[in-house]
């Protein structure tokens, strides 16, 4: 029997499978698709995720070569502008990589970890019982070998079976493992179709006559909207949002540009496409993110009506979980702290998709109305205190997760992401997760984890400038599980040595 199975080879499968790797997991990644994808879905990250992936010493090789990385100057909500000008202490930051090589970078990592990743292998069916779960794969035509036992080289195709203690979909919007157990997932379908393409140009696109009166961004014209701008020299990115139905299956150049000129009324001087896709935004959340020994994450989990939030949420859903999955695998958690996987990351979800939602019908309203509130927000938005406020939602760093009733959790940074401190030795706390193992930082109040924890807990005794506690006990998802000396053992033995929940 395996230890875990994880449905889906997107970033936040990935994700997972190198959070699990370095808490010594070895996962089995199941992705139906035979090869990687090589549409650019999405264009970059942003939020939290950027922080998480310094903690892991990942950043530097992600952003290597990407047009930006760094705090973000403003974003887009809606369509309506934030700007960070001159506040240089917002936390969201911005990581312009396309989807193929997020995945790309991510199943390397993965690799290296000692997860295992087997393409064109379809999730058919699903049962399990009290001790783990059997997934029914379909092995797609020419794959050699199959999960099932005694399944050896040479033998393609066929149905096979495989059997974990724990199972994870992270396979999109579209889920059939969270269909097979039965998990609801209701929301909404916008009524718009947005086809998006990166076309072959020159940049100089944006000096045609055929393109006077665009702005680079997102143009709003009485029966849609177009996008036109461009991340890379040679490559224009264009996009067209209109009211009707999408029938599905590929998208042609000439089906894009026929609704550019209704859009429009009139042709852009695109050149050939690298890409074409059409998708229907939604807004849904599944009911629940666990049933039995089967768990969901990213897009399998929620779905979110605009753009910004999808990956941030979706990716730091894995790191949530894996600790915690690891952590029972091994014997050092109980049963509720699987439990709280759900109750800590779907109230994030709730706050990701009402904002998402917001930011949709900021987009939507039409006509004078639609006017008058983009200009008004745009000036609050202006404001200092309203920028920073949503620039904190964005990030993520507004989140805060309970503290599990224990006396003394009220300190301001339990349940939050552990600031990033400089230590007097010049580490930074960032630099102490690279393992995601829990880590007890002891900034001179003499902290002691208890007995039963020794050994998975890693002590680190340093100093600051005006520390915030006498010590940090810090998750190894980066959140900070308590701070302070009073209570810390009876923290530690509940977060890290199985104890009950109420303890």
């Amino acid at each position: 029997m395996e230890d875990v199975l994880i449905v889906g080879a997107g970033p936040v499968g990935l994700m997972l499978a190198c959070e699990l790797g370095l808490a010594g997991i070895r996962p089995i990644v199941l992705d139906k698709r035979p090869e990687p994808g090589d549409l650019p879905k999405a264009n970059g990250l942003g939020g939290q995720i950027i922080d998480l992936l310094d903690h892991r010493g990942l950043l530097e090789r992600f952003s290597a070569g990407s047009p930006f990385s760094g705090r973000a100057p403003g974003f887009p909500f809606g369509s309506v502008p934030l700007r960070f000008a001159g506040l240089d202490d917002i936390p969201l930051r911005l990581l312009m990589i396309q989807q193929p090589r997020l995945e790309r970078l991510l199943a390397e990592r993965a690799a290296e970890l000692g997860a295992e990743i087997r393409r064109g292998q379809e999730v058919v069916s699903l049962a399990q019982d009290e001790h783990g779960v059997t997934l029914g794969i379909e092995v797609g035509p020419g794959v050699e070998g199959g999960p099932g036992a005694g399944d050896g080289p040479g033998v393609e195709g066929g149905r096979r079976e495989v059997r974990a203690r724990y199972v994870v979909g992270g396979d999109g919007g579209r889920s059939r493992l969270r269909e097979l157990a039965g998990v609801g997932f209701p929301g909404t379908t916008d009524d718009e179709v947005l086809r998006m393409g990166h076309f072959a140009a020159d940049v100089s696109v944006f000096e045609s006559p055929q393109v006077s009166g665009l702005q680079p961004g997102w143009n709003r014209r009485p029966y849609g909207r177009v996008l036109l701008t461009s991340l890379q020299p040679g490559v224009v990115i264009a996009g067209v949002r209109e009211k009707g139905a999408y029938s599905g299956g590929p998208v042609t150049r000439e089906e894009f540009m026929a609704a550019v000129r209704r859009v429009l009324g009139e042709d852009l001087p695109l050149g050939k496409p690298i890409w074409l896709s059409a998708t229907v935004s939604q807004a849904r959340l599944a009911e629940r993110y666990r049933a039995g020994r089967v768990f969901l994450a990213g897009d399998a989990a929620h779905l979110f009506p605009a753009g910004g939030s999808a990956l941030n949420v979706g990716m730091t859903d894995a790191a949530n979980l894996a600790w915690k999955l690891a952590a029972r695998l091994r014997g050092r958690g109980a049963e509720w702290l699987l439990d709280t996987y759900e109750s800590e990351r779907r109230p994030v979800a709730e706050r990701a998709l009402m904002q998402t939602r917001a930011q949709a019908a900021l987009d939507r309203v039409e006509g004078e109305d639609g006017e008058a509130l983009r200009a008004l927000l745009t000036e609050v938005f202006a404001h200092e205190q309203a920028a920073r406020h949503l620039a904190a939602m964005l990030h993520g760093s507004d989140t805060r997760y309970g503290s599990g009733n224990l006396p003394g959790g009220e300190h301001p940074l339990v349940g939050r992401f552990v600031p990033d401190l400089v230590l007097a030795d010049g580490r930074r706390v960032a630099e102490l997760m690279r393992a995601a193992r829990p880590v007890l930082l002891d900034l001179g109040g003499g902290g002691t984890v208890p007995g039963d924890c020794a050994g998975w807990i890693d002590v680190v005794r340093a100093r600051c400038d005006d520390p915030p506690a006498g010590a940090l006990l810090i998750r190894p998802d980066g959140y900070v599980a308590w701070a302070g000396t009073d209570g810390l053992a009876q923290a530690a033995g509940k977060w890290f040595a199985g104890a009950p929940a109420h303890a």
